[in-house]
């Protein structure tokens, strides 16, 4: 296994954790922050931009864990 590949790993590995991150900063913007001198809807607005952001994000860690976890690279022989 080479450096790059491990490092792609890690990075994959990484990118879980943001997608938790973003996932509870949405949450938490929408249903969890009441009392803030920002209006409601503009905390709508930013959790709502969280919450798809961490489901692209999440799609994108997806498609990489299998790209670099599951996928038997040429030079891995």
């Amino acid at each position: 296994m080479d450096g790059n590949r491990l490092m792609q790993q890690v990075v994959a590995i990484f990118s879980i954790f943001m997608v938790f991150f973003y996932l509870g900063v949405g949450t938490y913007l929408i249903f969890y922050l009441k009392n803030s001198t920002l209006d409601k809807s503009i905390m709508v607005i930013m959790g709502s931009t969280f919450l798809f952001y961490g489901l692209y994000r999440a799609y994108r860690t997806y498609v990489k864990i299998v790209e670099v976890f599951f996928t038997k690279r040429k030079d891995d022989d």
